[in-house]
């Protein structure tokens, strides 16, 4: 259950064995089912999700029902609303799975003892922050300076698996498009790729 996290940690910092066993008492193992949540509207985010398993998305709802997919998560990610999970305020988000999940749940408790016990997780804790930061500032630079086919482009380059597995709905929420606008994009791009 272990294994894909402690790959992706030692990508970042370097434990032993002995500290590897020590980390794995702070996690709690959880499994979702497809469509239940791990966070609601108004809850306090407890917790910081690893996923072993299986697929997440991170969303709001608008004031007229609409959703707006602010993030995806896949194996070897981590999803959490941070904001919630720092300031102890409810969150204005959801998580929910899209696929069959297994997690590794991480509390703010938790954390802080762990960084404590293992001073290691503290550079991979901040090192996992400042990317997700560097990522969340590229996606806001290409909300608003890229068209909509250099938007899917650009994700499906990236993620390529993605387009497999989110539905295409969700997918355009994502990209902050129609899902008819991503359906003529796609129809426009396999047009070119059977002409060249």
């Amino acid at each position: 259950m272990f294994d894909l996290f402690f790959e992706k940690v030692n990508e970042k910092v370097q434990l032993t064995a002995a500290e590897q066993e020590e980390c794995k008492q702070y996690y709690t193992v959880k499994k979702l089912r497809k469509r239940q949540f791990l966070l609601q509207e108004g809850e306090v985010c407890k917790y910081v999700a690893f996923v072993n398993k299986g697929a997440l998305r991170r969303y709001t709802v608008s004031e007229k029902g609409d959703e707006h997919i602010l993030q995806f998560a896949f194996e070897g990610w981590t999803i959490a609303d941070l904001y919630s999970f720092i300031t102890a305020e409810p969150s204005t988000s959801y998580i929910d799975a899209l696929e069959d999940c297994e997690l590794l749940l991480l509390n703010k408790q938790n954390q802080d003892e762990l960084m404590n016990a293992i001073p290691k997780m503290q550079r991979y804790f901040f090192l996992n922050i400042q990317n997700a930061y560097v990522a969340l500032q590229r996606r806001m630079t290409a909300a608003i300076s890229l068209t909509a086919d250099e938007k899917y482009l650009q994700l499906v380059k990236t993620y390529p698996h993605i387009v497999q597995r989110v539905p295409q709905h969700m997918i355009a929420s994502y990209l902050g498009i129609s899902p008819e606008t991503l359906s003529r994009l796609r129809k426009q791009l396999k047009g070119g790729e059977q002409e060249s």
